[in-house]
């Protein structure tokens, strides 16, 4: 571990998932490596995602479940080190996991699992950590860089920048990365809150206010993007990882058009239904296929009574199509406080897809949420972190 000294082969600003992961790499390469962060521990949206469990990754990952201005990016990164190479390191340091969703493996116990295996790493890579530390000034000198922090300045060959989005600012999140990346002349995309929750305009969070905590299985779709995962009502908005899905999509002003009843032929259902069970209504219909809160406020909602028979073959056509393509346009979303990600960021084209360098600068690196390059729910951000680490790691 360093002493007094204040040169080093590589520093890394930010102590999360990425820049842990660099650090790691980088100093089983025998470079002498600084970690810095303004936060009083390292990793705090490891160890709060996934609801405390951390979905360190998911075994399906590609590209696709990507978005970037720049699409094809991320694929060298990702092809170079898989779920499966994380997967080997959690199993080398004996962590519990199960597989949730399919492809999701969260930590049994706790996310700190997670944290362990990258701050072990770390320090049996002799890669130092140092917290707490305010970052004044960055320059170039010499062909190296010059951190200026508010215990002295280092200096360093190789800069790592891994300092993540502005996704929840009150886990430290700030615009830093954004900020550096300008002073070097390097062009950075619109961000807004990705994987966030939706509010709704008054009249229809009203009637939808009884359903708070009330989720059930849709497929909700924006922009010819198709998510079959449950949505939840809330007392703000809708939510649930259909939703958080789809709002990586969605702009404001967009609609979102959700199937209640995926899977279901609503449309010969009601039409059979009216014929052997003329009595029956819409509403009971409903009972079979949701859960029965959702089902009566809905039904409440859209003003359908009376019996099936009473409906004439267009009053059925709208029926099913309300339930197919139930169409919402939020006011907006949550923002920042609950987003998980952030989309946009630093300009991709401006980095090498090998190794996260800028291709003018190459011993400055950009990695992991700080980048344009944003998963899907799911585990998706943390694989990009590892494999966006590990590239800049054996290079930097």
């Amino acid at each position: 571990m360093a002493g007094s000294s204040s040169a080093y082969d590589v520093i890394i600003i930010g102590a999360g998932a990425a820049g842990l992961m660099c650090a790691a790499t980088a100093g089983y390469r025998g470079r002498r490596v600084l970690v810095l962060d303004h936060a009083n521990k390292p990793g705090k949206k490891i160890l709060m995602s996934g609801g405390g469990r951390c979905n360190f990754t998911n075994l399906n990952s590609t590209p696709a479940n990507f978005l970037s201005d720049n699409p094809h990016y991320c694929i060298s990164a990702l092809k170079r080190y898989t779920p499966q190479d994380f997967l080997e390191l959690v199993d080398r340091h004996d962590v519990e996991y199960e597989e949730k969703a399919p492809g999701q493996l969260f930590c049994r116990d706790s996310a700190k699992d997670v944290l362990n295996v990258l701050l072990t790493e770390c320090e049996w890579a002799g890669a130092e950590i140092r917290l707490k530390t305010q970052i004044q000034k960055v320059r170039e000198v010499n062909g190296g860089y010059q951190v200026v922090t508010g215990s002295g300045v280092l200096s360093c060959e190789s800069l790592v920048v891994a300092c993540g989005g502005l996704s929840i600012p009150t886990m430290g999140a700030t615009g830093f990365g954004y900020e550096l990346a300008r002073t070097f002349g390097l062009n950075v995309l619109p961000t807004r809150a990705g994987l966030v929750p939706f509010t709704l305009q008054p009249e229809l969070k009203q009637q939808l206010a009884p359903l708070s905590g009330v989720s059930c299985p849709v497929d909700a779709h924006c922009h010819n993007e198709h998510f079959r995962e449950p949505m939840l009502v809330t007392h703000r908005g809708l939510s649930g990882p259909a939703m958080l899905q789809v709002s990586s999509y969605w702009r404001p002003g967009d609609e979102v058009h959700i199937n209640l009843l995926p899977g279901q032929p609503i449309r010969e259902d009601l039409l059979a239904l009216r014929k052997q069970k003329p009595q029956s209504t819409p509403a009971q219909y409903l009972n079979q296929h949701l859960p029965k809160r959702f089902a009566q406020a809905f039904n409440e909602l859209q003003g359908w009574h009376g019996p099936l028979q009473g409906c004439s073959n267009q009053d059925i056509e709208q029926i099913a199509d309300t339930l197919g393509n139930w169409t919402v346009k939020p006011a907006g979303t949550e923002g920042y406080r609950t987003a998980e990600v952030t989309l946009g960021g630093v300009d991709t084209r401006q980095l090498s897809s090998k190794t996260m360098a800028v291709l003018d600068r190459p011993n400055l690196f950009f990695i992991g949420e700080v980048v344009d390059v944003t998963g899907h729910l799911g585990g998706h951000n943390f694989q990009w972190a590892w494999a966006s680490g590990v590239a800049a790691g054996n290079e930097a």
